[in-house]
């Protein structure tokens, strides 16, 4: 007796096909010529499908242990499965059986970019909101600088890429990409700027007195009005260079003193609504993972982004300083959500 032949491709696909069309397993046998048996048995393989995978049991760790991984997870932020194991003295545990234990009780994160907030500067949050509950916002120039690049806020992006295509060639520098400093402010609806530090120019009390003066105080505020510039606010934060002895005097001499310039509570950048302003110039200016050749280039894009944001957006930003005081009471002095 002769050996017995396998299904071909074409015979398994005929059977389906046959089987789609509503032939039963005996005409099929009949149609392909083939024993009944073989036909069967072949139906009956496909519908079993794969196996399912067998999880292999945990390793298993005692709650002492796990009270101490607990504990140290709580002390050492950030830190990878393989030091807070090894902090506890706990070895020969694959780094899945790890994971999975860290995941019942911490969770991947990322470092906070903003600084920390102790009781104090809460304490002095909730005292700036309380002092200037009552102010009319659209008197207040809100001022601040933003760096850029050449790659982008940290030279990293990222992005949809449609199967089949690829992801577009990044360029490597190998110095790094360099980087310049941009002032504006923001007032009622009106951007003021954007001005450029000159490049190499590092903002000390000197230089940023000097920068006001060749930018903001001759190109912008002597052409005020003499009413505007009596009710005006001037803010800034609390930088070096801003918060100075040489220049807070500077500004007093130029009339900027006493109420006139707004007290800023420290680490307090979601309190400033021009940082809202630098989020849509970079989203901008770097979108799609966009890379400049030259520190003129980056600038030129981020006028261009600059004149693109209407009037509209800026009133919305300054319009959002009494949901800011209220929040940060409400939060005790904490981080609020802009």
């Amino acid at each position: 007796m002769g050996q017995k032949r396998d299904l071909t491709g074409s015979e398994k696909s005929k059977i389906v096909r046959y089987l789609a069309e509503g032939c039963s397993t005996l005409k099929i046998a009949k149609l392909l010529k083939r024993d009944h048996r073989t036909i069967k048995r072949f139906i009956q393989n496909s519908q079993q499908g794969r196996k399912k995978r067998v999880e292999k049991p945990r390793r298993k760790i005692t709650a002492h242990e796990l009270r101490k991984v607990k504990s140290a997870a709580a002390k050492m932020p950030l830190a990878t499965s393989f030091a807070i194991f090894q902090s506890c003295n706990i070895t020969g545990v694959p780094k899945s059986t790890r994971c999975a234990i860290l995941r019942d009780m911490a969770k991947v994160r990322k470092a906070e970019k903003r600084p920390p907030l102790n009781k104090t500067h809460k304490l002095k949050r909730q005292d700036w909101a309380k002092k200037y509950l009552k102010t009319d916002f659209s008197k207040v120039l809100w001022t601040d600088e933003m760096r850029v690049s050449l790659d982008g806020p940290d030279g990293w992006a990222r992005g949809w890429i449609g199967k089949g295509q690829r992801a577009l060639v990044r360029l490597r520098r190998q110095q790094g990409g360099g980087g310049g400093l941009v002032w504006a402010g923001i007032i009622k609806d009106e951007l003021v700027g954007p001005f450029r530090v000159e490049d190499g120019v590092k903002l000390n009390s000197q230089s940023y007195c000097q920068f006001l003066e060749d930018t903001f105080f001759k190109q912008w505020y002597r052409k005020k009005s003499a009413s505007f510039k009596k009710n005006m606010i001037f803010m800034q934060d609390n930088a070096p260079s801003h918060a100075s002895k040489y220049s807070t005097a500077w500004l007093a001499r130029k009339g900027l003193k006493e109420e006139k310039l707004m007290t800023w509570p420290p680490c307090s950048p979601d309190l400033n609504p021009i940082e809202n302003l630098w989020s849509l110039i970079k989203c901008e200016i770097y979108k799609e993972g966009k890379q400049y050749t030259s520190l003129n280039s980056v600038w030129e894009a981020v006028v261009a982004a600059a004149r693109n944001v209407d009037r509209e957006q800026i009133k919305t930003l300054t319009e959002s300083m009494d949901g800011r005081l209220l929040s940060v009471l409400a939060k005790k002095g904490g981080y609020i959500g802009h």
